[in-house]
């Protein structure tokens, strides 16, 4: 991913997550206007990552967007092969399906997580996926 993008991405997060803290909405507006515009403008050029779409839908409120945000962030960790990306993008569709009371599509997203991570390092995530795949078949 391009650096400057890469920051530009992590200071808007940290900027988002502030103002959520602090309930400012406005702020917050502004700053999720300036993630979607980065979004929008590398959309299908070289400068293209899923980290800013993941980024943009965890902080979507309408959850039907946030699904369909992680959903072309999903299409773009696939395209570029990136097996940590398609874990916890995967993750937090999943979660998301939860919330919305669809276990059976959150099962569908964490299986092929769960396939994902066996290629990466992150124990924490691997053990998330496995512990709430593990909850939903079960229950």
């Amino acid at each position: 991913m391009n650096t400057r993008i890469y920051k530009q991405v992590l200071s808007l997060a940290k900027e988002l997550m502030s103002c959520a803290h602090k309930k400012d909405q406005n702020r917050f507006d502004t700053y999720y206007a300036e993630l979607k515009k980065v979004c929008d403008e590398n959309d299908g050029t070289d400068k293209d990552h899923p980290v800013q779409w993941e980024t943009l839908a965890d902080f979507t409120d309408d959850l039907e967007q946030a699904l369909s945000l992680y959903d072309k962030a999903l299409l773009k960790a696939s395209a570029i092969n990136s097996k940590d990306y398609l874990s916890s993008i995967g993750f937090s569709a999943a979660r998301l399906h939860v919330d919305l009371g669809n276990k059976e599509r959150a099962i569908e997203y964490l299986e092929q997580a769960k396939i994902h991570s066996n290629k990466i390092i992150d124990k924490e995530l691997k053990a998330d996926i496995h512990d709430l795949l593990k909850k939903l078949t079960t229950a």
